[in-house]
């Protein structure tokens, strides 16, 4: 029989959609039966590409005594945390700080009013790994809500009292100043492993708006640690079995220290957000890995996670016939038959063997720099490179015909948001026209689909958009249209960018301190009202935030947004200064502010506008914003009319301009 969560689109709910247990979606509904009833809430969030979040359905929320324990004391909601991330981040909070640590499943007790009073993450059937088995716990919780009503209220008011204090900015009004980049440098360097790669210990998560910060600051300041940092990082992941070396892609973390071992889910913002510093990783270096490796997963999100109408998928599982990894492993024997005549070969090159690298299986990685072994094999890089470049076709269609992992196909607006400037700026820096026409249905699709009455809605799946959008929407979808706009100089692109920000302004801005709010003004009321600062899988919106300001406010001409950006900068940094290595999407904003900034005009309609633009397009200037169309259209453009009648250059630095010039090499001079 089939509970309440039958009705629902998220594949997570409706995974949960045939357990004996008596699941709500969340909703006023379940919380007045909890009142009316007089029992607490079971919370229980997780997500569909959730490893553990199977594995504990499959051992409590499908055992018919344990769901009877359930239903009988408690009224229990289950949340998809990527259509509801308000919900997860009040609740993840409180569970951090009842425990000290996170993580999905989250399992969380709730008074009826919805205020948390005792929670955690996994729980085994039975007493295991340190933690009570479900059951007992159950009992245990039911039990004590009885006998002890007034103390845990108490409790219960407390930890309320500490979430609320915990939203409000704690932070000092301090400007911003250079000092503070160099300072997060020097934090960065003091974790970063020289052995593997990467900053701190197992687990390893991809630390892409990490890297994009030093990348930027070894641009700024030359500093060759930084950039040492960074590549030597892009390698260990780009070799290792955290990228899937056959149909491209990152899966989501590695479980040890060497990038081999990953958690096997593979999620659109991870692929976005290091597609993007791939990409900004070759466009300072030049190196070829690097845009290969960018060109792969944007095709991997091409190929196996867009929708027809334009929009990108959230999720690929970790698990495949309920075996984590089991899609993407090899055995020796299979290997070598599948790769043909070099398999011997590629098989010594991606650590393939016949005991395994991983539970007597193999997860495919180079473990040796390519360089090294083509001189050990006595054959150049390029002929290595060009021997498994022709043997992967016949490896991924052998691999096709496992059976795959699943997919969570609700298309998330923030997510869209992320892989929206990822394919726009791969289309303006590697000249794949592909990758504009991608780009471009996803921005119509996102304003087709999700945007309704002038405003963003958070999630669509099965024909229905959802949810009150977050800051994260628009955040990362204004974001988006900024890169789409300055790919194509399209002045709508713009446009509805300046639409998004103003609605972002007036719905979630904190005219108190400074920054943003996680919901909007008229959003349901929750416990709490966060405000998040930090960079955790995604860029935090009030990062992303910060960094259209800037760069909106210098294309459009609106200084009123870069003097919002400062109020945000201002409103961390206390934070900035304590954990300078926890920002690295908002030191990115802090490092266009700071400058020096350039500012470009491009004015005309001929063939020599464009190769303005394509000699801009062949330099790393990430302190820059350009336009370019007809005088007058985009603030940027504003009288800076066309000399002669020929296409026109402007650049400006620090609000002071250079000559303009109608010559392309007068105009790389001043770029320079």
């Amino acid at each position: 029989m089939s509970n309440r969560l039958i009705h629902e689109t998220s594949p997570y709910l409706l995974q949960h959609a045939n357990n004996p247990v008596d699941w709500h979606a969340w909703g006023e509904e379940a919380l007045e039966l909890a009142r009316a009833a007089d029992k607490p809430i079971l919370l229980s969030i997780g997500y569909s590409a959730c490893h553990w979040c199977h594995v504990m359905e499959h051992e409590s929320f499908e055992n018919e005594a344990i769901a009877k324990l359930m239903n009988d004391n408690f009224i229990n909601i289950k949340v998809d945390r990527e259509e509801r991330p308000d919900l997860d981040q009040v609740y993840m909070n409180a569970v951090q700080m009842m425990t000290g640590s996170g993580g999905w499943p989250m399992t969380v007790f709730l008074l009826p009013s919805g205020e948390p009073f005792y929670g955690g993450t996994y729980f085994p059937p039975e007493d295991r790994y340190g933690r009570p088995g479900f059951p007992r716990l159950l009992v245990t919780i039911a039990e004590s809500y009885k006998a002890k009503r007034g103390e845990i209220h108490d409790n219960a008011q407390s930890l309320r009292q500490h979430l609320n204090q915990k939203a409000r900015s704690n932070a000092d009004s301090d400007a911003v100043h250079l000092p503070l980049l160099d300072q997060a440098s020097r934090g960065l360097s003091s974790r970063f492993d020289p052995r593997e790669g990467g900053f701190g210990a197992a687990p390893k998560f991809p630390p892409s708006m990490t890297i994009e910060f030093l990348l930027r600051y070894h641009h700024r300041t030359g500093d060759a640690q930084a950039l040492y940092m960074s590549t030597f990082t892009l390698d260990k992941m780009a070799y290792g079995g955290l990228y899937d070396q056959i149909g491209g892609g990152f899966h989501r973390y590695s479980t040890d220290d060497r990038w081999l071992v990953p958690h096997f889910e593979k999620m659109l913002y991870d692929n976005a957000l290091l597609a993007r510093v791939y990409l900004d990783a070759w466009r300072l270096t030049g190196k070829p890995l690097y845009r290969r490796i960018t060109e792969e997963v944007l095709d991997f999100i091409v190929r196996e996670m867009r929708d027809p109408n334009g929009g990108f998928y959230s999720t690929q599982d970790a698990d495949s016939e309920g075996v984590e990894g089991k899609f993407y492993v090899w055995d020796l024997v299979e290997f070598k038959a599948v790769a043909g005549a070099d398999g011997e070969l590629l098989a010594r090159y991606l650590d393939v063997t016949g005991h395994g690298n991983w539970e007597e299986h193999n997860i495919l990685n180079v473990p040796r720099w390519p360089d090294t072994f083509s001189k050990l094999e006595k054959i150049s890089p390029e002929e290595l490179q060009a021997k498994f470049e022709a043997a992967r076709p016949a490896l991924y269609a052998a691999r096709e015909k496992r059976i795959h992992p699943g997919r969570d196909e609700k298309i998330l607006t923030d997510w869209n948001g992320l892989a929206l400037r990822a394919f726009a700026d791969a289309a303006a820096y590697l000249g794949r026209d592909d990758y504009r026409q991608i780009a471009e249905a996803n921005a119509e699709f996102i304003f087709k689909t999700l945007w309704n009455d002038n405003r963003l809605l958070h999630s669509f799946k099965d024909g229905r958009a959802r949810f009150n959008a977050y800051l994260d929407d628009y955040a990362n979808v204004a974001d988006g249209l900024v890169s789409l706009y300055q790919l194509t100089f399209e002045e709508r692109w713009l446009k509805r960018a300046e639409t998004l920000v103003d609605h972002m302004i007036e719905q979630f801005w904190d005219a108190d301190s400074g920054g943003f709010y996680f919901t909007s003004s008229d959003h349901e009321e929750l416990i709490s009202r966060t405000k998040d600062y930090f960079d955790n899988a995604t860029p935090a919106g009030n990062s992303v935030a910060a960094d259209v300001l800037v760069r909106l406010g210098a294309l459009l001409g609106r200084s009123d947004l870069a003097q919002r950006a400062e109020k945000l900068f201002a409103s961390t940094g206390a934070l900035l200064a304590q954990y300078p290595s926890g920002f690295g999407r908002l030191l990115e904003a802090i490092d266009f502010y700071l400058g020096p900034s350039k500012e470009i005009a491009v004015v005309g309609e001929s063939k020599d506008a464009h190769q303005f633009i394509s000699a801009y397009r062949k330099r790393y200037l990430p302190r820059t914003v350009i336009a370019a169309g007809e005088a007058g259209r985009v603030g940027l453009l504003l009288n800076r009319p066309a000399i002669d009648g020929k296409a026109t250059a402007y650049v400006c630095e620090n609000m002071t301009c250079q000559r303009p010039v109608t010559g392309v090499a007068e105009f790389e001079n001043q770029i320079a």
